[in-house]
């Protein structure tokens, strides 16, 4: 009786047409978003969860088939979060923040991508038994890759804290000014980390185009795609009416496509391209303020929901079981790194020694953009023996980080006298 049940139940699966699929994973991650939201935990935490139970390999609700073909979604809603974070800099609020915020954005970030590098090049021939797997085919590039998605943090759970408690204070809005633009940085560094780990899988040799020049051709062609694109939107909207709202929609939705499919038939970075278009408009569209507010109205919530709960459904549960320990050895040393960062950019930036002390607490969250570049990685051919690794690290690291950094950040609120008992 049992194997009959089994047998229908595959076949409705099987006769499930994408739409009603799309409506699953939709309506799946809006519930899961809004019950970790009402246990005070990010949404983002409940799009991954509601993923990771529409994973193939677990329940066998969605096909398997179907989560394969979900880059063209995937890239999609990649745009549009890159061209957002490439509006975070805005040239007046960076100037404003104050040479100790960016001393402290520069130190953290890089020194957690140096801390997970380094720590990951003594480790992974201990832990990753892949065959033929040597250093510059697999131990150097995962190491830099890794290193690269551990520099940006999660800004929404440390703003969830600070509204909950209503915290306000020295170290509240370092926290919040630093979490503002480390994505930025983490891309910038995730772009050069792909290309130099791209030169050690494909070429295995070191010359002065492949280390150099090529990294530099490939960088400097995503910044002046994501310039040219920007520009021209600039353009385009200075003969648009203001209340047009859905024709802004169309157009950055064309643009930021058209971006994205030049700087890949370019062979430049597409994170990169979308990102400076954002930072284009950012600073020279005289509507940039209601551009981005009008997209973090309308779009944001449906990009977020569809690109965590893919997220989730693009898990390896084999990997994920072999990965248990470099999980937590990146979220070590992705920690270490974020402290001995912080303390050393406020000492250069001579901050508070409150902000030294407890700023680290609340960069400790992570999410968002990492598992784009996560998932980029593992759309590119030339990582297809280390892009699994990469997925489950990053998606594991990033549940543990946004369950335990939400509590990290209220302790160091509280330690600092920014949230009342």
């Amino acid at each position: 009786m049992f194997s009959v049940k089994k047998l229908f139940f595959y076949a409705i699966i099987n006769k499930m047409n994408s739409i009603i699929i799309v409506g699953i994973i939709v309506f799946a991650g809006f519930i899961f978003g809004e019950l970790a939201s009402r246990v005070k935990l990010p949404k983002v935490t409940g799009y991954i969860i509601a993923g990771v139970l529409l994973n193939p390999d677990l329940f066998h609700i969605i096909p398997k088939d179907f989560v394969a073909h979900t880059g063209l979604v995937t890239n999609l809603t990649l745009c549009f979060i890159t061209f957002s974070v490439g509006g975070t800099l805005l040239y007046s609020r960076i100037k404003k923040l104050g040479k100790s915020i960016l001393c402290i954005t520069l130190c953290e970030a890089e020194f957690a991508f140096i801390a997970i590098v380094l720590g990951f090049l003594a480790i992974t021939p201990l832990f990753i038994k892949i065959p033929g797997a040597g250093w510059f085919t697999v131990f150097i590039p995962i190491s830099l890759l890794l290193g690269s998605l551990g520099a940006p943090t999660d800004p929404s759970a440390t703003l969830a804290v600070t509204h909950e408690y209503n915290a306000k204070g020295e170290v509240s809005s370092t926290i919040m000014g630093v979490a503002a633009f480390d994505d930025a940085l983490g891309i910038i560094t995730y772009s050069v980390a792909i290309v130099i780990s791209s030169v050690f899988i494909l070429h295995g040799q070191f010359t002065v185009y492949n280390s150099i020049l090529h990294p530099l051709l490939i960088i400097t062609g995503s910044v002046i795609a994501g310039t040219a694109f920007g520009l021209i939107f600039n353009v385009i909207t200075r003969f648009l009416k203001k209340e047009k709202e859905g024709a802004l929609i169309v157009l950055i939705f064309g643009l930021l496509t058209l971006c994205f499919g030049t700087a890949k038939l370019l062979g430049a970075d597409e994170l990169l391209a979308t990102m400076v278009m954002g930072a284009v408009v950012v600073n020279y569209n005289v509507r940039s303020r209601e551009i981005f507010e009008m997209l973090e109205r309308y779009t944001d919530e449906l990009i977020f929901v569809v690109f965590f709960t893919l997220s989730g459904m693009h898990l390896d549960f084999s990997v994920l079981a072999s990965s248990i320990g470099l999980i937590i050895f990146f979220v070590i040393f992705r920690s270490a790194g974020k402290v001995l960062g912080t303390f050393t950019g406020a000492s250069i930036g001579k901050a508070s020694h409150k902000v030294k002390k407890y700023t680290a607490g609340g960069l400790i969250p992570q999410g968002g953009i990492v598992i784009g570049l996560a998932l980029m990685i593992n759309q590119n051919p030339a990582f297809d023996k280390i892009s699994d690794i990469i997925m489950s690290v990053v998606i594991g690291a990033t549940i543990i980080h946004e369950l335990i950094g939400p509590i990290i950040t209220t302790i160091a609120l509280r330690r600092a006298g920014e949230i009342k008992k």
